[in-house]
């Protein structure tokens, strides 16, 4: 295995735990009442982090089939 398919192995799984955070991220800033800020605010802060949360799930769903699911016949 070479440290190119392992680099890329470590970025798709980091990939994935970042969607995690996106999702969480938008959950909480939607839910808290930690910061003083109207509720029409919070729905515009977090719903490109939704969006973009959803996209990056697709993103990452194809970097770990690419990844990790790969017939590998393109090995060099």
């Amino acid at each position: 295995m070479n440290s190119s398919k392992m680099y890329d192995k470590v970025f798709a799984i980091f990939g994935t735990v970042m969607v995690f955070f996106y999702f969480g991220l938008a959950i909480f800033v939607l839910t808290t009442k930690i910061f003083n800020i109207d509720k029409a605010m919070r729905i515009i802060l977090s719903v490109p982090l939704f969006i973009y949360a959803i996209y990056r799930v697709f993103v990452s769903y194809e970097k770990i089939r690419d990844v990790f699911f790969s017939s590998g016949d393109s090995d060099e």
